[in-house]
C-alpha cells in the first residue's frame, strides 16, 4: 500500500506543487492542509501515514501544531511528523530536536525517497517501496 501523506503549509502554490511531485515519485498525496485546526480535522478524517508541517504557517507555528498533534486526546493514528522549512534546519536546531517531529527537511530537498529514508530510520522495513 502506498505512503499516505498530507501536506500543512500556508502556501497553497506549494502545497500543489509538492502533492504534484510526491505523486509523481510514488506517495499518496491524500490532502493538503494550511492552519493547525483544517490539518488536525484532516489528519482525523484521512489518518496519513506522515505529516509535513512547515514550521511557519504564517500566524501559527508549526512547531506547535506538531506539539498539539502529539497531545490530542483520543487520536489513535497520529502521523509521522516531518517538520519542513524554506530556511535551513541550523536556524531551528534546538526546536527540532525538542519537537516530537521524526526529523526536519530544507523544501527543496524534500521528496518522496527522503521522507521514505526518515521514515525507514524509524520504521524498519514498514515502510512501502516505489
Amino acid at each position: 500500500m502506498p505512503l499516505r501523506c498530507l501536506i500543512v503549509d500556508d502556501n497553497a502554490s506549494f502545497r500543489e506543487e509538492m502533492r504534484g511531485l510526491l505523486a509523481e515519485q510514488g506517495l499518496d498525496v491524500v490532502g493538503g492542509a494550511e492552519s493547525g485546526p483544517e490539518a488536525f480535522q484532516q489528519i482525523a478524517e484521512l489518518r496519513p501515514d506522515v505529516a509535513l508541517i512547515d514550521i511557519d504557517l504564517g500566524e501559527e507555528s508549526g512547531l506547535e501544531v506538531a506539539r498539539q498533534l502529539r497531545e490530542r486526546p483520543g487520536q489513535d493514528a497520529v502521523p509521522h511528523v516531518i517538520l519542513i522549512s524554506t530556511h535551513g534546519e541550523a536556524e531551528y536546531a534546538d526546536l527540532i530536536e525538542a519537537s516530537s517531529a521524526i526529523g526536519f527537511l530544507a523544501k527543496i530537498d524534500v521528496s518522496a525517497a527522503t521522507i521514505r529514508q526518515m521514515l525507514a530510520a524509524i520504521d524498519g522495513d514498514r515502510v512501502d517501496e516505489p
